[in-house]
């Protein structure tokens, strides 16, 4: 299967009044677990590269975005290639040529007038270049370790007047707005402001993403499908799922020295927790987690339970 474009997926999912999944891709197994979990629950994905993951390869981006693409083109559903969180300007000039066909340009941290004209390049740029482009307003906190946002701090949360303003001004194709999530989190006790998501959907004619949703129960990652996100963005719900396969099989093994052993697993870990959060999504797993990922009442529980037992 060809590549599919981040734009399509993201605008048919709108039409649609749902969301597709967007999981953060760090290693060759993260890209293969996200396809297995999207293939298995009968979906469409998209595999995201962030900049913080092309620092972590040195600064290249090619050979994960390669592997990723030779990954999603295997796949039995479509899959999408998209840049995260990007701050660079170089960076995001080597997007076309990696592959990608979306890119969320970050100066979310930048005074409004700034972000708008650093956006505004950055989406005249990747219209050029064929690119559709995400931003953000307001501000997701827990990226790079940073304290999560205090929810009435200054700036913290997207204002819909200034996100309709920011969006004509800019010419971005989808926003991520701040209602309530942070990244990071490990726990899953984020609570959404849907008053605000509501008037945010209401205000604006384009998707809204939602990042930082590990965190957010499955409840509330129901209730904020039925009230405008389109994107769901998944990162450390995976990290966790992973780390947790390889701290159980080291430990009933402390002899264990092949990688293929512990990745493995983790990667099976990872899959299972895909499945599990599309399912949460499309409304085919009842939600009812409110708690950590633990929480025997999620049905993210059963992927953590499954990868300490392996």
């Amino acid at each position: 299967m060809t590549l599919a474009a981040t734009g399509d997926l993201v605008a048919a999912a709108a039409v649609e009044h749902r969301a597709v999944a967007a999981f953060n891709v760090i290693t060759l197994e993260h890209a293969e677990a996200i396809v297995e979990g999207a293939e298995r629950a009968g979906s469409s994905v998209i595999l995201q590269i962030s900049e913080n993951a092309v620092k972590f390869h040195h600064g290249r981006p090619v050979p994960l975005a390669r592997a990723a693409a030779e990954a999603a083109r295997s796949a039995g559903v479509p899959v999408a290639l998209h840049l995260d969180h990007v701050h660079s300007v170089p960076l995001l000039h080597q997007a076309a040529e990696c592959g990608f066909s979306s890119v969320m340009f970050d100066a979310s941290r930048l005074p409004y007038e700034e972000n708008v004209a650093a956006t505004r390049s950055a989406v005249l740029w990747g219209h050029r270049n064929g690119l559709w482009v995400e931003a953000e307003l307001g501000q997701v906190g827990g990226k790079n370790g940073e304290a999560p946002l205090d929810a009435h701090a200054p700036g913290a949360r997207t204002d819909p007047d200034e996100a309709r303003a920011f969006v004509a001004a800019t010419g971005v194709d989808a926003l991520a707005v701040a209602v309530g999530s942070s990244h990071a989190m490990t726990v899953r006790t984020a609570r959404l402001d849907h008053g605000l998501l509501g008037r945010l959907s209401e205000a604006l004619d384009l998707p809204l993403v939602l990042h930082g949703s590990s965190g957010v129960p499955d409840a509330e990652l129901r209730r904020a499908v039925t009230g405008g996100i389109s994107k769901i963005n998944v990162g450390t719900a995976l990290n966790t799922a992973m780390t947790g396969a390889v701290r159980a099989h080291l430990a009933d093994d402390p002899r264990a020295v092949d990688p293929r052993g512990y990745l493995g697993l983790g990667r099976t870990a990872m899959s299972r927790t895909v499945t599990a959060f599309i399912g949460v999504l499309e409304g085919t797993m009842v939600p009812a987690g409110q708690g950590s990922p633990g929480d025997p009442a999620s049905p993210v529980a059963p992927v953590v339970a499954q990868a300490r037992a392996c």
